[in-house]
C-alpha cells in the first residue's frame, strides 16, 4: 500500500477536461508557479499540512483537452484572471504544454472514450512517474437525463461530453474529480469505480457564495435563529456566467445552490408562506470578467418571532477561489486511491454543493468533522 511519503513525493498529473477555461488555465499557471515559488500557492491549499508530512511538495504537471485552438498564453489574456506580470516569464513553457483536441461532438460516447484513452496513454508516457487524476471542468450542460448501460455507449457524446471523460478515466485506472454541476452519478460507473478502488467524487465545487452560505446557515442553526427567507444574487462576466444565461444549462446549478440551504437547516425555507423563500439568481455581466460579486439578504426570526436581517456582500474571484480547491481534491483522491477507497466519497462534501454518496454531512462543522475522520481513516490504512 505504501506510505504517506511515497504518495506525496511523487509528481501529480492533472488531466483536465476543459483545460482552457478560466479555472483550468488558472490551474495550469498555478502548477508552473508552484515549482519556482511554492509560497505563492501552497499556503492557500487546505491539504498543505497533510501533504507536507512527506517532505517537499512534489511537482504538478498538467495536460488535457479543450475545444479552443488558442494558445495557453492567449487563453490567460482572454480570461483576465491573473495579471500578465505574474506569468510573462512562463509564457514559452505554458504554450508548449501537451494538449489534445476535445473529441468531436458527433461521435458516440464509446468512440469518444477510445480517443481519450489514446490521449491518456500519450500523456502518461510523457510523465511516466506521475500520478494521474482526471478533473472535469466542462461547462454546465442542459439536463439531458442520464442514459444507462449500453444506451450510454451509443449515445451522441455531444449531448453530455462529461460522460466520455469519466468513463475513459475509470477504464484507465484513474480517479475522477467532477467539479461541475453536471451529474456523473451513473450507478454502473460508480459501482465500477468502487470495485476498482477509484474515487469518483463530486459534484459542483462550493467555491464562494455557497461556501459562506453553508457557514452562516450552520451558525444560525446552532443559535436556533429561524431563517424566514434568503435572497441570493450573483453577477459574473466570465464564460461560465455567459453559459449560465441558458436556462437549460443553469437549471442544475441553481438547483444545487438552492437545495443545499434546506439540507443544512433541516427545514424548507419559506414554510410559513407555502412556497420557497430561498431565491437564487445568476446574471452575466461582462465588465466583471472572472471577478464575480454576490449579494445575500437573509431574513431571520428570533425571540417572540421578531424579525431581523443580515446583509452579505462578497467581491470574489471565481477561478482564484476554485483552482486551489480542485488541486486539493486531486490530492485527496490520490490518497484515497492509495488506500483502496473507491466510488463516491460523501466525506468530501466540504468541497461540493451536491456531494455524491449516501448521507453526506450538511452543516459546516459536520463537514469539517467528516474530513478529519477521512484523514484519520487514510492514515490508519497507510500505517497497517
Amino acid at each position: 500500500m505504501g506510505t504517506l511519503e511515497s504518495i506525496t513525493s511523487r509528481p501529480l498529473l492533472l488531466l483536465i477536461a476543459g483545460v482552457k477555461g478560466a479555472i483550468g488555465s488558472t490551474m495550469v499557471l498555478a502548477s508552473h508557479i508552484m515549482r519556482r515559488q511554492p509560497e505563492m500557492i501552497t499556503p492557500y491549499l487546505t491539504t498543505t499540512a497533510l501533504w507536507s508530512d512527506g517532505g517537499a511538495v512534489a511537482p504538478v504537471h498538467v495536460a488535457g483537452w479543450d475545444v479552443s485552438q488558442q494558445s495557453m498564453s492567449q487563453t490567460l489574456i482572454l480570461h483576465r484572471v491573473v495579471p500578465e506580470s505574474l506569468w510573462r516569464k512562463d509564457r514559452d513553457r505554458l504554450d508548449e504544454m501537451p494538449l489534445a483536441p476535445a473529441p468531436k461532438a458527433g461521435l458516440s460516447v464509446s468512440a469518444q472514450v477510445d480517443q481519450l484513452l489514446e490521449d491518456i496513454d500519450a500523456f502518461r508516457k510523457t510523465w511516466p512517474d506521475a500520478q494521474p487524476v482526471m478533473i472535469n471542468l466542462l461547462p454546465a450542460c442542459s439536463e439531458c437525463g442520464l442514459a444507462t448501460g449500453d444506451a450510454i455507449e451509443k449515445m451522441d457524446g455531444g449531448r453530455f461530453p462529461d460522460l466520455a471523460y469519466a468513463r475513459a478515466a475509470i477504464a484507465a485506472g484513474i480517479p475522477v474529480v467532477n467539479f461541475t454541476p453536471n451529474d456523473l452519478g451513473d450507478p454502473a460507473l460508480v459501482t465500477l469505480a468502487a470495485e476498482k478502488g477509484l474515487p469518483l467524487v463530486g459534484r459542483d465545487g462550493k467555491t464562494g457564495q455557497t461556501y459562506f452560505k453553508v457557514v452562516l446557515a450552520s451558525a444560525l442553526k446552532a443559535r436556533q435563529l429561524r431563517v424566514d427567507g434568503w435572497y441570493s444574487l450573483n453577477i459574473l462576466g466570465n464564460a461560465d456566467g455567459r453559459n449560465l444565461m441558458d436556462p437549460d444549462c443553469a437549471r442544475g446549478k441553481l438547483a444545487n445552490k438552492t437545495e443545499l440551504l434546506d439540507d443544512v437547516l433541516g427545514y424548507r425555507v419559506g414554510e410559513a408562506y407555502g412556497e420557497s423563500a430561498h431565491k437564487v439568481h445568476i446574471d452575466y455581466y461582462p465588465p466583471r470578467g472572472d471577478a464575480k460579486e454576490a449579494w445575500d439578504v437573509i431574513d431571520i426570526k428570533g425571540l417572540f418571532g421578531l424579525p431581523m436581517s443580515i446583509r452579505v456582500n462578497l467581491q470574489g474571484r471565481d477561478s482564484i477561489l476554485a483552482a486551489p480547491m480542485a488541486l486539493d481534491l486531486a490530492r485527496w483522491v490520490l490518497l484515497l486511491q492509495a488506500v483502496g477507497r473507491g466510488g463516491a466519497v460523501p466525506e468530501l462534501g466540504f468541497f461540493f454543493k451536491k456531494p455524491e454518496g449516501e448521507t453526506p454531512a450538511t452543516t459546516y462543522e459536520d463537514q469539517l468533522r467528516a474530513l478529519k475522520k477521512l484523514e484519520a481513516f487514510c492514515r490508519e490504512k497507510l500505517a497497517t
